[in-house]
């Protein structure tokens, strides 16, 4: 089920972006980026609508994953 990002307190989703660059250990190449960028990086996505809120009943977790990999089920 997706997740309306507007529809979210401020303080949750800085939590959940977070949360979520955190747990990811994404390489950045050379230039390593900051938490608040790499935070960012994953804010403007949301924005953009390339990525998207996720809750999983299943397991009872959010997650953010590309827009065009979510297929609703």
């Amino acid at each position: 089920m997706l997740i309306p990002w507007q529809q979210l307190e401020a303080a949750t989703l800085d939590a959940l972006l977070e949360a979520f660059v955190l747990r990811e250990g994404t390489d950045y190449g050379e230039d390593e980026k900051s938490l608040a960028e790499k935070v960012e990086d994953v804010r403007q996505q949301l924005r953009a609508g390339t990525a998207v809120l996720v809750w999983s009943e299943l397991h009872e977790t959010v997650n953010i994953m590309p827009a065009d990999q979510f297929d609703g089920a």
